[in-house]
């Protein structure tokens, strides 16, 4: 919980977002204590991520240095490999599409930053993440979408629980991007024109299927590509080489546009067909999250995101309890892929968010 006057623990990534964050506190007369976190060591396949490199870990000490706080980076790689990157692996090798940031925000970054900040007697943790916190007329803490539309993250923060949610706070989500470069340049913080990464930290390449087969040795189960009618076109090295919605790489040959409609894990199988076929009425989700705690006793309409840059569809979702929630569109969606996360918000408030299970084609 916020306590009057105690230090505020900030999560330095050594970006604009997170060191505006900072210096914002820190000049509102909160005592800051400025946090990075190693997560991965790239540093022997070639390059690092946004996260890992100690080029980040410098431009955050000059943050702190510069505006006066402490500084510390934190040795998470441990609890990063187990709670994030071995999940991404094996959820690639089970023909699912994983969505890492997901699982580093609510496990790694606040599930265990919020312990550690009660470790050095700090009331909060502070991020440069675009979301908002806001308090309900019953006390309980709400989860909102950024001012910036277009730099929103509050899709990967579904899974925060109202202790953590209690527990943190998002001094840029009422920011746009443009402003917060202002910000920083106004401050005199040397991060104020440096380019944000895309990549996930550990895939600084892009390249997930290396990283796949690298950890795990190979790239899940073999087998054959075959079309819904049951033709087979081909071979394959392995399921983590295909999502769903996938249409280049697919290493056959057609006289059709072909796209990947199922990954089926158990046999090896990816099945191809027309763009149609990716079109779902819906979708079932595991491991959902109910922002305000408790799982209604009645379906619940609102807007569904189903990936990261989906504009949202109308939707309604029932819970089946035990985690577990269908979600019925007023409008067929298509590439529902099994692994990724689909949100519930009702406007701008995230209501809640679970991992897409299967779609549904009734």
């Amino acid at each position: 919980m916020k306590e009057p006057g105690a230090p505020v623990l900030v999560a330095m990534s050594g970006g604009v977002d997170s060191s505006v964050a900072a210096a914002l506190l820190h000049r509102a007369g909160r005592r800051v204590i400025g946090v990075s976190l190693r997560l991965h060591d790239a540093s022997t396949e070639g390059g690092a991520g946004r996260c890992c490199s100690p080029e980040d870990f410098r431009d955050a000490r000059l943050v702190a240095g510069v505006l006066g706080f402490s500084y510390f980076v934190l040795d998470y790689e441990k609890r990063f490999r187990e709670a994030v990157l071995s999940r991404f692996v094996e959820e690639y090798r089970r023909g699912r599409t994983p969505s890492p940031c997901v699982a580093c925000n609510t496990e790694v970054k606040f599930g265990t930053l919020l312990d550690q900040a009660a470790q050095v007697g700090a009331g909060t943790v502070a991020t440069g993440h675009y979301a908002r916190i806001r308090e309900g007329a019953d006390g309980r803490a709400e989860l909102h979408s950024a001012v910036d539309a277009g730099k929103d993250q509050s899709y990967f923060l579904f899974g925060l629980t109202q202790e953590q949610l209690h527990g943190s706070e998002f001094p840029v989500g009422d920011m746009t991007k443009a402003e917060v470069r202002e910000a920083a340049r106004a401050l005199g913080l040397a991060v104020a024109e440096k380019p944000e990464s895309q990549d996930i930290c550990f895939v600084p390449d892009g390249d997930y299927r290396a990283v796949v087969e690298r950890e795990a040795g190979d790239l899940g189960p073999a087998g054959e590509v075959v079309t819904a009618g049951g033709e087979r076109l081909g071979r394959h090295a392995g399921v983590a080489g295909f999502t769903v919605g996938q249409r280049r790489g697919l290493g056959v040959a057609s006289g059709d546009r072909l796209y990947v409609l199922q990954i089926l894990p158990e046999s090896g199988t990816v099945v191809v067909g027309g763009r149609e076929g990716l079109l779902a009425s819906g979708l079932e989700a595991t491991g959902w999250n109910w922002i305000d705690g408790e799982e209604p006793d009645c379906p619940v309409e609102g807007s569904v995101k189903i990936r990261y840059r989906h504009p949202g569809v109308r939707a309604k979702a029932r819970p089946l309890g035990g985690g577990c929630v269908r979600i019925h569109f007023d409008e067929p969606q298509r590439a529902v892929t099994p692994g990724q996360a689909a949100v519930l918000y009702r406007g701008t408030r995230v209501i809640g968010g679970g991992w897409i299970d299967r779609a549904l084609q009734d």
